[in-house]
């Protein structure tokens, strides 16, 4: 990659800023109880798929699909939406360094509008909001990335992206931006080869790392 100032970041929604990953791997657990899907590990499979994309893969009749989707905003309608510590702070460093924010979320507009209800002023945060009914493809797809950079009006090799899953990560590095794995979803370990950088959450990212170190983010995939 070239040696260019980072004007960008594309964030992950949950498991990046909104700690809401452990709830979600719940639900969908019970979800594969109750509607086998016969997928070893069904829960950690889906991470960064859209709901469509869920729906349409593992359950095959419009009877059961309306009947995920049911449990599934019932469950989204009465949950918390918790910021990570840090999470504000760092939107708001970037913002007063003129990095504009990004969304880039597999989630739909019935869970953002629940999010908004708790926590009116989110948008303000981002001058772009990619959600999973944007696009075609879900991630490992770049196509989402290169969406919130276009919508940004920034290149993608200007962006860093922050992510959390597998798929999501690969769907980062794939898009050609520069890729930060948080190790809230998946270990350490396990996230090492499909990112630049591994850090243990949000709080562990200052904007002095997004704008002096990443340009450091050279490995490629």
């Amino acid at each position: 990659m070239t040696d260019k100032a980072i004007k960008g970041v594309l964030f992950d929604l949950d498991g990046v800023l909104i700690d809401t990953e452990g709830t979600y791997t719940q639900f969908w657990e019970a979800v594969d109880r109750r509607f086998p899907t016969g997928v070893e590990g069904f829960a950690q499979v889906i991470k960064g798929s859209n709901l469509h994309n869920i729906l349409h893969t593992y359950f095959p009749t419009e009877e059961l699909r309306a009947q995920v989707t049911e449990m599934l905003n019932d469950f989204q309608r009465d949950m918390r939406y918790d910021y990570f510590p840090g999470a504000i702070e760092l939107l708001e460093e970037l913002k007063g360094n003129n990095v504009a924010c990004g969304i880039v979320t597999s989630s739909d507009r019935s869970k953002m509008a629940a999010l908004y209800a708790q926590h009116p002023d989110f948008a303000s945060h981002f001058a772009a909001i990619v959600t999973g009914e944007m696009v075609s493809e879900p991630k490992p797809s770049p196509e989402c990335f290169l969406l919130g950079a276009e919508l940004l009006g920034i290149d993608i090799k200007d962006c860093v992206v922050v992510e959390d899953s597998i798929n999501g990560l690969k769907a980062g590095m794939a898009s050609g931006a520069r890729v930060i794995g948080v190790a809230t979803t998946c270990s350490s370990e396990a996230i090492d080869p499909y990112c630049h950088l591994v850090l243990n959450d949000i709080s562990y990212l200052s904007t002095k790392t997004i704008l002096n170190e990443a340009n450091k983010l050279t490995r490629q995939w």
